[in-house]
């Protein structure tokens, strides 16, 4: 049987991840090809932090805690909720956020 197996592979070559995904993965897999990301894999889109152009923070309830650092050597969170509607201040460097409902695919 493992004769049969190495002949496949040396034949076709291994398969991808893409090829051999299924279930979950593959839906993920799939929705990444399309531009999107379902799941919070990726780095967010950077965003000014200003009333007009607020962070962006995705969730599938109506508030999310948030933690905001407010410089970039500093190691100190700050950490507060952030409420779907209007957005929000960070209560120490005044960034703005605001909370985007989105759905989990599955």
């Amino acid at each position: 049987m493992r004769k049969n197996s190495s002949v496949f592979y040396s034949y076709l070559g291994v398969p991808s991840d893409e090829e051999q995904a299924t279930g979950l993965e593959r839906k993920t897999l799939e929705a990444m090809k399309k531009g999107q990301d379902p799941y919070n894999i990726l780095k967010p889109k950077g965003n000014s932090g200003t009333k007009e152009d607020p962070h962006i923070v995705p969730s599938v309830n109506r508030k999310r805690l948030v933690g905001c650092i407010c410089e970039e050597d500093n190691s100190a969170v700050i950490w507060f909720w952030l409420h779907e509607g209007e957005s929000q201040r960070c209560p120490s460097c005044g960034a703005h956020y605001k909370l985007a409902h989105y759905d989990v695919p599955h």
